[in-house]
């Protein structure tokens, strides 16, 4: 480890301060890239999360040291057992309901909140990191977080657009409209896996929706492409693609 941070692992108040406060910090610091994509949890909830989990370990390390000094005539007669690891299990136990919280089911049988679910409980792992004292882990996980949060979003946005296979949600008028965009498709030389059929909600009105699971041609990788074509047909109202 590095010997800077020997001084900092001691159980006292500076240390304890500067636990909270990185905790904080770094969980504002993820939460801040959160908040800029308007996600339900954001830079408050990250924050606040970071904070509790730091501080929960630090509850732990604070009752073993009691145990260890003023309580210790106590354990000695009474033979308590102490098992810092229980507070850690708890606080990941209980940002499992507030991660589910985060998600949610939209339309087209689509689920947002998976990767705000997952910042989350990285976000509280770190936090029991900085409470226990592993500053050298607090620092790598900060910046792989974000890294993957942030940095690693514009790769995978550019590799969705690349792949062949792509998922299209559109509503039209009449159900005939399915034989014009199978024209359509055919024409851009796209191969359509699977056509799943529902109804859509527009203005109170029921409307057929039609989601498009179909592959690409090598000559015809354009998402754009498809999705323009699709949607300039006169009876289709709105199409959409899916992100997976």
């Amino acid at each position: 480890m590095i010997d800077i941070f020997d001084g900092l692992r001691e159980f006292t108040f500076t240390s304890v301060l500067l636990r909270l406060v990185l905790a904080m910090l770094c969980g504002g610091a993820i939460g801040y890239g959160r908040t800029k994509k308007n996600r339900t949890a954001g830079f408050r909830t990250y924050m606040l999360t970071a904070i509790g989990a730091s501080l929960s370990v630090i509850i732990a390390l604070y009752e073993y040291e009691l145990m260890q000094t003023i309580w210790a005539d106590i354990v000695s007669d009474v033979g308590m057992k102490f098992d810092a690891s229980r507070f850690a299990s708890s606080v990941i136990g209980g940002i499992g309901f507030l991660s589910a919280g985060s998600i949610i089911a939209v339309r087209h049988q689509q689920v947002e909140g998976l990767t705000t679910a997952t910042g989350l409980f990285a976000s509280v792992c770190m936090g029991m990191a900085a409470g226990a004292g592993f500053f050298e882990c607090v620092i790598v996980s900060l910046v792989l977080i974000i890294l993957a949060l942030e940095a690693m979003q514009p790769l995978e946005a550019l590799y969705k657009r690349r792949k062949r296979n792509i998922t299209l949600a559109v509503e039209f008028d009449s159900v005939k409209t399915i034989e014009e965009i199978t024209e359509v498709v055919r024409s851009k030389e796209a191969q359509i896996l699977e056509i799943e059929i529902e109804r859509t909600e527009k203005k109170g009105d029921l409307y057929p929706c039609a989601i498009f699971s179909m592959k690409m041609s090598k000559e015809h990788q354009s998402h754009s492409e498809m999705l323009a074509s699709i949607a300039e047909l006169p009876d289709v109202f709105a199409a959409e693609e899916l992100i997976s």
